[in-house]
């Protein structure tokens, strides 16, 4: 089997005492490519030092988050940007709307929303968008840049068929995680009609981790607990699940890191 795991926190603090073992159970999986979202300038040092010391398989990307989004969101910015000016990042992420926890800053989460967008079409390299309690919101500013080549994935996703629909319309990917098997989310209701060539597997380790390991720590080895509810709710073979969402993987990434 082969998967590609397109969100994943690898370089999280969770991690620190075994990561050796935890790359090891991804290899062992299949997993060939771990895509690394940032998070802000805290963490990039540590995102940075884990895509050196395993090349093959982790893969940073370069963002703010908006949970990061805060009074020095600009200062945060000027470091993303150079960044993105210093050497080629595969996609921008993780960057969105989240009015989950916090809705002081709404008006620069949206203003940073929008200028990492820009750099993306600058770029010519996708975005992998968080979203949380916003998602209407944030299809809506990514709609305003149709026309533009702008691409990427809607990460964790487990909104409606019609948000998914409205996704999948703007030329974007749903990303698909543990949430998948969780009984009372109502996800699997939402994949059963959209077709796979819409679809990339996630951890977004060490969070959500899919059942039996809800609750716990969660790991990109995982992504087979995934990919085997998909296999079921489109009955068909978890290799078939694997080669399919691989292979949307390396068209929003590109197969080579650069």
């Amino acid at each position: 089997m082969a998967f590609i795991d397109t969100h994943t926190h690898l370089y999280s603090t969770e991690f620190r005492d075994d990561i050796d073992s935890i790359i090891n159970n991804a290899r062992q999986t299949g997993i060939s490519k771990c895509y690394m979202p940032a998070i802000d300038s805290e963490t990039h040092e540590a995102m940075l030092a884990l895509e050196n010391k395993f090349p093959a398989e982790c893969i940073a990307l370069m963002g703010l988050h908006p949970c990061s989004v805060k009074e020095n969101y600009k200062t945060e910015l000027a470091l993303v940007e150079d960044w993105l000016s210093k050497r080629k990042f595969v996609a921008i992420g993780e960057i969105g709307l989240d009015f989950f926890w916090d809705k002081t800053f709404v008006e620069e989460q949206m203003k940073a929303f929008r200028i990492q967008i820009e750099w993306a079409i600058q770029y010519k390299i996708p975005i992998v968008i968080h979203t949380r309690n916003a998602m209407q919101e944030t299809i809506n500013i990514v709609k305003e840049y149709q026309g533009r080549g702008l691409s990427g994935i809607f990460h964790c996703f487990s909104g409606s068929y019609e948000s998914a629909i409205q996704i999948i319309n703007a030329g974007f990917y749903l990303g698909i995680g543990g949430v998948i098997t969780y009984k009372n989310a109502g996800l699997a209701a939402v994949i059963d009609k959209i077709d796979l060539a819409h679809l990339v597997l996630e951890t977004d380790a060490p969070y959500l981790s899919p059942v039996p390991f809800r609750g716990k720590r969660n790991e990109s080895s995982y992504i087979k607990y995934v990919a085997e509810k998909i296999a079921n709710i489109k009955n068909i073979s978890v290799e078939e699940i694997g080669s399919i969402t691989t292979t949307n993987a390396e068209n929003i990434f590109g197969v080579n890191r650069i």
